[in-house]
């Protein structure tokens, strides 16, 4: 039973977060070729007597091996950031300033005004 229920949390997260697991298990991937990609430079420069050139090879792999695990704990710890209310609010807000600018100019002048003038006010007046 416990199998079943760890299995299915499981995949339920795995899907719920899958282009971010990609993402990770890619970045992963590239630190762990890096690795391999290093030791073949390693061994082409020693071949050619650029023994020189061995210091950049190093700098590069350890900067790309410590950029990508970085970046896989990224987005590891914003896996459960909680945008759904963010979302919320900031439709919420758009609906408000939708509902505000209902009107236009005139109408909002027309509705603001103290006194109405209806046709038979004004032919009173003119007379």
């Amino acid at each position: 039973m416990f199998k079943q229920v760890k299995s299915a949390v499981f995949w339920y997260y795995l899907y719920k977060f899958r282009k971010r697991a990609i993402l990770i298990f890619f970045l992963l991937l590239v630190a762990l070729f890096s690795g391999l990609i290093y030791g073949d430079v390693v061994e082409y420069l020693k071949l050619t007597d650029n023994i020189k050139y061995l210091k950049f090879a190093l700098f590069i792999k350890w900067f790309i091996i410590i950029f990508n695990i970085l970046c896989s704990i990224y987005l590891v710890l914003t896996l459960f950031k909680k945008e759904p209310e963010i979302r919320e609010k900031e439709l919420k807000k758009e609906q408000k300033l939708y509902k505000e600018e209902k009107f236009t100019q005139r109408e909002k002048e027309l509705l603001h005004k103290k006194k109405l003038k209806t046709k038979a006010d004004s032919l009173i007046n003119e007379n």
